[in-house]
């Protein structure tokens, strides 16, 4: 009994993780594994430690991130502007924030620093 229940949950959870695997990023993270996994069981450790076969992977590796640099150029920039303008914002607002805070204090030490003032001196109905 408690095997069906488990199974009927397990299935809506397998659910939602599919929907989960169209996103490109979990796509490509994906690929990457699988593609490490069977570099990794067919090439073994001989690849590793041979330093020219390292050298042309590297090259190879180069070649296709250029490859896919040079195809996703625009994507790539339009990204990086809207993340630097996103910083830009975040800056701007905690320097306002900051500005807001130092001026609090400052209200505050004005406040503190008349009202020993205003209480040492004698007020006039009491000379009268």
């Amino acid at each position: 009994m408690m095997n069906e229940e488990m199974m009927k949950h397990g299935a809506g959870m397998m659910g939602t993780g599919a929907g989960m695997m169209s996103h490109p990023v979990a796509k490509g993270a994906m690929v990457a594994a699988t593609g490490y996994a069977a570099t990794r069981a067919l090439v073994g450790q001989g690849l590793l430690r041979n330093p020219l076969l390292l050298l042309a992977g590297g090259i190879a590796g180069g070649i296709a991130v250029g490859y896919l640099l040079h195809k996703h150029e625009k994507e790539i920039v339009l990204a990086v502007s809207k993340a630097i303008g996103m910083g830009k914002d975040f800056v701007m607002q905690q320097r306002e924030n900051l500005d807001d805070l130092v001026a609090e204090a400052k209200e505050t030490e004005a406040q503190a620093a008349a009202a020993p003032a205003a209480a040492a001196e004698p007020s006039p109905d009491a000379q009268a």
